[in-house]
């Protein structure tokens, strides 16, 4: 941890970002009014659910994409265009099939003009680094994935950059793989055996933020903005099972289950209250999660971070599916543990029937948008709508992405409850099944 605020090398400012429709018009913001300093000596983690804009933010300081407003500066100047001093690791592995081990370690320095001595040199120490030495020769279909996900470090680190980015570079690995390569990437880092200055990290894991960074910034969604920064005062190694560290994790996941207003920029919800985004979950899923709250040892009451834990839920998973219980009013947060109402507790002792019938009556209470699609098809004679009619209302407030996906789940909600029909094919609301 630093004891001393470092130098700024990194400095996002005001940054807004909107994507264009695919009618061409201007979207929702993507990321809304975010303000961020990264310093030398630091490794910083980007915390938040799907959809919050952490890769958007981190592909704007690389300079791959530009923002709709605010600048980003690197070492005081402006990042406009792919930035020099920085180098991403990502998710997906990314490797050329076709060169083996060696030749894609050297394709960065060869693409900015590196002579072939210093990258052969260059390379050929990263690999070495990073604990591939002996595999320069391999091709990646021989290489596991923890392999390939080495040598995309080695990729990164062979640039020399001062900022290493991170896009979630564990989440496609197996839990033993991704905590030796987590583990190995610190040590080389506390070491100082990496020409690195400062880490910016995106993830969706808890305890990986708290267990590598110096600070936590957490995104909220909708549109992607800070809604806190949690300095970890934990030094390395540390313990996920010391009580420090637990706290540290609980007081994460407390924060990342409040939901404040956003801020929306444009026309505001009136009437129906449509700009409330809603995740994409299957009753079968809320169904379970409520059982298993209900059951022992929860008996009603479940910690956030055991429940992921019992239920192998990273909060991509388990916050949208508390999130929408809460909505449902069948479930409520507390802090960092989730409990059930008294509706939710109806549920889980009544027969599938009387499930569907609760179900049903809280969507129509809760949920805006259900309630506005059956309020219209009472309206008309036909008793039929077009989702084309609701989906552009939504889009009023939100991305085509979340308008879809809050669309999906009013009608997967709906037809379990039997409150309203949907064709596929016609793409209709109605009260008939199609046949």
């Amino acid at each position: 941890m630093l004891d001393t605020p470092s130098p700024a090398l990194l400095e996002v400012s005001h940054v807004s970002q909107i994507f264009s429709r695919s009618s061409g018009e201007p979207g929702a913001p993507v990321l809304q009014d975010v303000s961020l300093t990264l310093r030398s000596g630091e490794i910083v983690a980007l915390l938040g659910r799907s959809g919050c804009g952490k890769s958007t933010l981190l592909r704007l300081v690389a300079g791959l994409t530009r923002p709709s407003a605010g600048k980003v500066t690197l070492d005081g100047k402006p990042v406009d265009g792919p930035a020099a001093g920085v180098a991403m690791v990502f998710q997906s592995f990314a490797l050329f099939p076709w060169l083996n081990v060696l030749d894609n370690v050297e394709i960065g320095p060869r693409a900015i003009g590196v002579p072939l001595e210093e990258t052969r040199k260059r390379a050929l120490q990263a690999i070495d680094t990073i604990g591939l030495d002996g595999f320069e020769s391999a091709y990646p279909k021989e290489l596991s994935g923890g392999m390939r996900q080495r040598v995309g470090f080695a990729r990164a680190l062979v640039v020399q950059p001062k900022i290493l980015l991170m896009d979630e570079p564990f989440s496609a690995l197996d839990v033993l793989t991704a905590e030796t390569l987590r583990t190995d990437l610190l040590e080389l880092w506390q070491e100082k055996r990496i020409p690195i200055e400062a880490i910016l990290m995106v993830t969706h894991n808890i305890e990986e933020a708290v267990l590598m960074a110096d600070r936590v910034v957490v995104l909220a969604s909708n549109p992607g903005r800070i809604a806190a920064e949690i300095a970890i005062p934990l030094a390395h190694p540390r313990d996920r099972l010391e009580t420090d560290f637990r706290q540290l994790v609980e007081k994460i996941y407390a924060l990342m289950t409040q939901r404040p207003e956003p801020k929306l920029v444009g026309p505001q919800p009136t009437g129906p209250g449509l700009g409330v985004a809603l995740p994409q979950v299957s009753t079968n899923s809320l169904a379970g999660m409520l059982e298993e709250i209900a059951a022992s040892p929860y008996n009603g009451q479940a910690d956030l971070p055991h429940l992921a834990d019992s239920l192998q839920l990273e909060i991509d998973d388990l916050f949208p599916l508390g999130e929408t219980l809460q909505m449902l009013r069948l479930a409520e947060f507390a802090d960092a543990d989730i409990k059930l109402t008294p509706i939710g507790q109806r549920f889980v002792d009544s027969d599938v029937d009387q499930r569907k019938k609760l179900i049903g009556e809280q969507l129509l209470v809760n949920i805006p948008l259900a309630a506005h699609i059956k309020r219209v098809l009472d309206e008309r004679p036909s008793h039929r709508a077009p989702a084309s009619r609701f989906r552009e209302e939504l889009e009023d407030y939100m991305s085509e992405d979340y308008a879809e996906g809050t669309m999906r789940t009013v009608i997967n909600l709906a037809r379990y409850g039997e409150v309203f029909a949907y064709d596929e094919h016609a793409q209709t609301f109605s009260y008939e099944n199609p046949v």
